[in-house]
């Protein structure tokens, strides 16, 4: 299972780099025609792998709770970032994803919820969470990559 893991981690260094790349002001504009921004995208991935792997493992989460309620499938950006969440978000990255590949190395996740993913595929263990989590980062680095042509240059 170290090549999901590994994988994700290339993911995240792309997150990340979007992080330090664009402005505030940048991270948090819509363009027309998109519900989202490029924050929104990246806090979005974050709270999905959580609540992916963890909550349906019957595992707390291991991010704050207003990180969910503000990041998770159906919300959309009420307000932009503040710099101290841009921070945070930096290092949600990568200390989420160490934290679950310490987990599951030392079998933390003995239970699974069977879930029915919006794009019908059944996610059956935690194996399968770790899998679909890419599909899903990779719906979202498209999302972000068509993002960064529409924000503004400053």
């Amino acid at each position: 299972m170290d090549f999901p893991f590994y994988t994700t981690r290339q993911n995240h260094k792309i997150f990340y780099s979007f992080l330090k790349m664009f402005s505030l002001e940048q991270l948090a504009h819509i363009p027309a025609g998109f519900n989202n921004s490029l924050f929104w995208n990246i806090a979005h991935v974050v709270v999905t792998q959580q609540k992916l792997v963890y909550g349906l493992s019957g595992q707390p989460l291991q991010i704050a709770d207003h990180w969910v309620e503000k990041y998770q499938k159906g919300t959309v950006p009420q307000q932009a970032p503040t710099p101290d969440e841009i921070e945070e978000l930096k290092e949600l990255l990568f200390s989420t994803l160490d934290q679950t590949e310490a987990d599951y190395k030392t079998g933390l996740f003995t239970s699974f919820k069977t879930y029915m993913t919006s794009a019908k595929v059944e996610l059956n263990s935690v194996e399968d969470a770790i899998q679909f989590n890419l599909f899903h980062e990779g719906l979202h680095l498209g999302s972000l990559l068509a993002l960064q042509k529409l924000v503004p240059t400053e």
